[in-house]
């Protein structure tokens, strides 16, 4: 189990209103340090409240944050990077410029925020746009320049909005590699995305809150396990139906070519691969429990509540 000192956020019990209108509801969840930790939930469900009860721009009506094993601070702030969804760089400014100037807010020297700036760029593959005004960068350009001004004074804790929003394909590998080094170094990401594929690859734990509760908290892989019918998922060629295990068969969701075979109540997986095995009636290249993904299980959670 981990100790306190191993907590980058505590979250207990908070709560926060406008109005008459409950946007957080009696939420409770820890962040331990080396690890991405995913927080979900449909628009409007009451994650950007969260984080910003967490970044201290706006207190809860009740409960306790801690963050950094203290209650925020502005000493704390200078721990933390942010990046939010909506993006904040100065457009007429000249990229390194401007990088030395959020690191200089950060509290590093001047030098120190132009040195750290230039090696960022790099890092990024970046290095010649750094005399260009942001202004003249691509979208997903733009997006790494705000992603190393969010890390460049080496936080010990990242907050993170929609973090592949804007990305192609190789500069998201850059992305994630960069998230994955920082969490191997013992820093502790939250990671606030629409992408289930990206928390599926890359979140230790999560939590999902819909209309301001929190509605699922624990391991990825747990979560998914829990929701996973008594069914397995084959590609192959043979008669599924005629298994004597097998109750049900039906295509596999988002499968090309597959089935998913529904078991009876009292038949274990390993006991249809047996019968497989067994016959040579069958011959299979997939063979799979029926776990969900992350967004069909964020669809069935959603929709339980909106029903």
């Amino acid at each position: 189990m981990s100790s306190t000192n191993d907590k980058a956020v505590v979250v207990q019990q908070v709560s926060k209103s406008y109005g008459s209108f409950q946007a957080v509801r009696d939420v409770s969840f820890d962040v331990n340090r080396g690890e991405i930790f995913a927080l979900l939930g449909p628009n409007g469900a009451g994650k950007s409240t969260t984080i910003r009860m967490i970044l201290d721009i706006i207190r809860p009506d009740s409960g306790r944050i801690e963050v950094l094993g203290s209650p925020m601070n502005d000493h704390t702030k200078d721990r933390i990077g942010y990046l939010p969804e909506e993006r904040g760089l100065y457009k007429s400014a000249q990229v390194l410029e401007m990088m030395t100037y959020l690191g200089r807010l950060k509290g590093l020297s001047s030098a120190e925020a132009s040195k750290r700036a230039m090696r960022m760029l790099e890092h990024l593959a970046l290095a010649d746009v750094a005399k260009k005004k942001v202004s003249e960068l691509s979208k997903g350009m733009q997006q790494k320049v705000q992603f190393g001004v969010t890390v460049m004074h080496d936080p010990e804790l990242i907050i993170i909005d929609e973090p592949f929003s804007g990305l192609d394909p190789v500069n998201r590998l850059v992305i994630r590699d960069l998230l994955f080094d920082f969490r191997h170094r013992g820093g502790a990401i939250i990671m606030s995305t629409h992408q289930m594929n990206q928390v599926e690859e890359m979140a230790d734990r999560m939590t999902m809150i819909n209309r301001g509760q929190q509605k699922l908290y624990g391991k990825v892989n747990e979560i998914k396990e829990k929701y996973a019918v008594h069914a397995i998922i084959v590609q192959g060629t043979g008669n599924w139906a005629a298994l004597g295990g097998v109750a049900r068969v039906e295509p596999a969701p988002n499968q090309r070519d597959a089935h998913l075979l529904t078991l009876r109540d009292n038949v274990t997986t390993d006991a249809v691969l047996a019968e497989i095995a067994q016959s040579d009636a069958f011959e299979i290249n997939v063979f799979e429990r029926a776990v969900p993904s992350l967004d069909e299980i964020f669809i069935r959670v959603a929709g339980e509540e909106s029903a």
